[in-house]
């Protein structure tokens, strides 16, 4: 039997579960909203993944988790790894792209700036003012704007000038949106 790797990030605002080989190439994955239940959301992603992996060819040799609720769902899960998402972050992007220096991650309630030296993080920095610009908020105005949040990078590529709107607090960058629409 060849051999497989359970990782399950259990965030604020989504929960996501993957199963790679040996080469990290994926078998299964699932994305959806933790929905504010770490514990049902990490059994709707292992069913998920459970019906489109391949348990007579691979077998899973070890699991881990990381995210908001890692430690519990790691308990869940008995997680041979129970990381924080700053240190999942560097470990993953730089096994894909062995270069990178930096990493910017928006987080359901932080964002998050992670600085790698040779694989390895060596300082970050996260918002701890307000919830401007992390994944609920954006979410949110996604929302308002009526497009999906996925588009939003594309449409600001588009943009002739940028609006003006307040970066430090969510209910000040609401309002600017609010009275822009």
């Amino acid at each position: 039997m060849k051999k497989a790797y359970l990782g399950i990030d259990i965030g604020s605002i989504s929960t996501k579960g993957v199963i790679i080989d040996e080469d990290n190439r994926f078998l299964a994955e699932c994305y959806l909203w933790t929905e504010g239940n770490p514990t049902e959301a990490t059994k709707k992603v292992l069913h998920s993944l459970e019906k489109q992996f391949d348990g007579e060819t691979y077998r899973i040799v070890s699991s881990g988790t990381t995210g908001s609720a890692r430690k519990l769902v790691g308990s869940m899960i008995g997680a041979q790894v129970v990381k924080n998402e700053i240190t999942a972050h560097a470990v993953g992007t730089t096994t894909l792209h062995p270069d990178v220096r930096t990493i910017l991650e928006i987080g359901g309630q932080d964002s998050k700036i992670i600085c790698v030296e040779n694989g390895v993080a060596v300082d970050y920095a996260m918002n701890t003012l307000c919830a401007a610009g992390t994944g609920a908020f954006l979410s949110s105005q996604a929302h308002r704007l009526g497009v999906e949040v996925e588009e939003f990078g594309e449409i600001a590529l588009k943009a002739k000038k940028a609006a003006p709107i307040a970066a430090r607090c969510t209910v000040f960058a609401e309002s600017d949106l609010v009275h822009k629409l």
